[in-house]
């Protein structure tokens, strides 16, 4: 029996070991820990890769949506329209920022609904924000029509779709701003927590670049409230190795995800995420490869009984149905039935292809008995 895990930290370092310990090695002995030159370089070299004007680093992708909708001056009151399948972050940053989270329906697709954020609007709805989730952006075209209709704002929480793209254009550089995560588990990840905020918008960056450090301008004065979120200079110098790489990261997750698409598309009970050759006005990175099947729970058993990890993602809840948040009860049946079907198969850069012919394997056999 194989061992497939769910996902392997410590990949994430050796994958890059060789070029990631003399980086290491030149921060630590210059002491270049806070704001140096390694930040500068990987937010210039982030920013070219999507083709955003400005971009700023952060502490992690939650401070990143909270950054954003402080930036925009979202106020007590206010509604930030969301897909329930999100994680709780989204949501959070939104409550910590005075707003009322209003929860809506994704499509098959995983992404919002932009129907039910038309729908969800009201007198005051301030912001629209997408999740781009597992790698795949939403129809952002729809989205942005809606917001220049009712006079929105859109903020992207693209943790999930750094390189993803929509009709040629990437994640996080639609509406006013774009979130990141750099999560060890993302596509690009770090060694610990870490963010960032895409935006074309020069005031915008201004009062970003200037909020993520207690407020201070690039003078060091201080001109505005903000807080402590900088992303720290070791994981810029680790980043902007594994930025390198990336275009081959995303290259190999797509490898991964043809090779789950065909070998799991005729099994009757899976409905599997949209492949790297059906996607249309899509480019999806594949965060994550997001499946359903009736019967779940008796499938992920069985993947556990032979050595493959999986997980619900959010632990099986969506934000709508944490009891502890106080929310209004929302009636969202498309999303209620899809979290009694999802979860997600390994999808990693530390897979081989016969990693991932033995997870098809193990699920071909579970449903021949």
């Amino acid at each position: 029996m194989k061992r497939v895990p769910f996902f392997n930290y410590a990949h994430v370092y050796q994958q890059y070991r060789d070029e990631l310990l003399p980086v290491l090695t030149s921060v630590m002995e210059r002491g270049a820990f806070i704001l140096q030159q390694e930040i500068d370089e990987f937010e210039n070299a982030v920013k070219e890769f999507v083709g955003a004007k400005h971009c700023v680093g952060v502490a992690n992708g939650t401070d990143s949506l909270y950054l954003a909708l402080l930036a925009v001056n979202v106020a007590p009151g206010d509604e930030v329209i969301m897909a329930s399948h999100t994680y709780i972050a989204t949501a959070a940053a939104a409550h910590f920022a005075g707003a009322k989270p209003v929860l809506v329906e994704c499509l098959p697709d995983r992404t919002v609904d932009p129907e039910a954020v038309e729908a969800a609007i009201t007198s005051r709805t301030r912001v629209i924000m997408p999740t781009q989730l597992n790698g795949r952006t939403a129809k952002m075209d729809a989205l942005q029509d809606i917001a220049d209709r009712h006079g929105l704002v859109i903020i992207e929480d693209a943790a999930q779709a750094l390189g993803s793209k929509f009709k040629g254009q990437c994640a996080g550089t639609f509406g006013s701003a774009g979130s990141i995560s750099l999560y060890p588990a993302k596509v690009l990840g770090c060694f610990g927590d870490g963010g960032l905020l895409f935006t074309d918008d020069d005031e915008m960056y201004e009062r970003l670049y200037e909020m993520r450090d207690h407020g201070r301008n690039s003078d060091g004065q201080v001109v505005r409230w903000g807080i402590n979120s900088r992303l720290d200079n070791i994981q810029a110098a680790v980043l902007l190795v594994k930025l390198k790489h990336y275009p081959e990261e995303i290259d190999r997750r797509r490898q991964i995800a043809r090779l789950y698409q065909e070998r799991l598309c005729e099994i009757e009970d899976m409905t599997l995420p949209p492949g790297p050759d059906e996607e249309g006005p899509h480019f999806d990175i594949y965060q994550n490869y997001e499946v359903e099947a009736g019967r779940r729970d008796e499938l992920r058993g069985f993947l556990d009984e032979h050595g493959v990890g999986t997980i619900i993602q959010w632990n099986g809840t969506p934000v709508h149905q944490f009891k502890g948040l106080s929310l209004p009860a929302y009636h969202l049946p498309k999303t209620d039935r899809f979290f009694e079907r999802c979860f997600l198969l390994p999808m990693n850069t530390s897979l081989a292809d016969d990693d991932v012919h033995y997870v098809c394997d193990c699920i071909v056999k579970f449903y021949r008995g």
